[in-house]
């Protein structure tokens, strides 16, 4: 690596360089907030734009340092490709068909998740838990399709607002299985027609809220533990390694320095 390569990557990596960079974020997001307010807009619109133009001209140039420093490595790192990516969409024009765009520039907030450590480890857990909980899931979805074909046979046609098509059955029982108003505002009106019904509100309030979801909430705690652990283990085979690289220098040295003393001995021996 260059001198000025590793002078480059040695200020982007400084912790007061890492410091700015998550205050601007910080600062970003307010003013992407006070967009959305007319009258500040219209007392400070002006300013509030020409400094969101210039903190994202800041990134750019932090963006380009990284590249200009990691090379082909930053494209293949997935936080650094997500950082260049919210960056890139806030330089596509936001007019005419591209219009939608201009409500994305707040995923640049997004960044303080690639710039916190621990927010990067709780998103890394996340992303280790997909397959578990998309088995659970699916499990969820199995759940649900069995309880809205019973529902829907059932209170439909006494229902047909909540449990007329399968459809309506779906959203009622999500209703249902957040605990939004579910007793008062949809169990009890339909135990008026069919006193039994809380045989099956109950189950399914059973399965679906007290069991699925704590399963969800105990496949995340477990991937963040095996995550921690693992980053653990990888931080202790650094240190060892480094430890390994520093003895093996150390010895080494110890044995140039033994040379060296040794053939000073014999050229003292020879002078006398």
């Amino acid at each position: 690596m260059s001198v000025l390569r590793s002078r480059v990557q040695s200020l982007i990596e400084h912790s007061y360089t890492q410091r700015l960079v998550i205050a601007l974020i910080l600062i970003n997001a307010i003013l992407l907030g006070l967009e959305t307010s007319p009258a500040v807009m219209h007392k400070a619109g002006r300013f509030i734009l020409m400094l969101d133009q210039l903190i994202l001209s800041l990134f750019v140039v932090e963006i380009s340092l990284r590249i200009y420093v990691q090379r082909l490595a930053f494209f293949k790192d997935p936080w650094s490709v997500f950082d260049f990516s919210v960056v890139a969409i806030a330089l596509i024009p936001a007019s005419g068909p591209f219009a939608v765009l201009r409500a994305l520039r707040v995923l640049r907030v997004l960044r303080l998740l690639t710039m916190v450590p621990s927010m990067r480890r709780v998103v890394g857990a996340l992303l280790t838990a997909i397959p578990g909980l998309g088995s659970i899931g699916l499990m969820l979805l199995i759940i649900y399709y069995v309880f809205a074909v019973i529902a829907t046979n059932l209170f439909g046609a006494s229902h047909p607002e909540w449990f007329g098509t399968l459809g309506h059955s779906f959203y009622t029982l999500f209703q249902i299985m957040t605990l939004e108003s579910w007793s008062m505002g949809i169990a009890r009106p339909v135990m008026d027609t069919w006193p039994y019904a809380w045989v099956f509100f109950v189950p399914f309030i059973l399965i679906a809220t007290f069991t699925m979801l704590n399963l969800f909430i105990a496949i995340i705690v477990n991937a963040m533990q095996t995550y921690s652990a693992a980053e653990h283990k990888q931080t202790v085979a650094v240190l060892h390694q480094t430890q390994q690289n520093i003895e093996t220098d150390l010895h080494q040295e110890m044995q140039i320095l033994r040379t060296e003393i040794k053939a000073l001995k014999q050229l003292l021996l020879k002078q006398q």
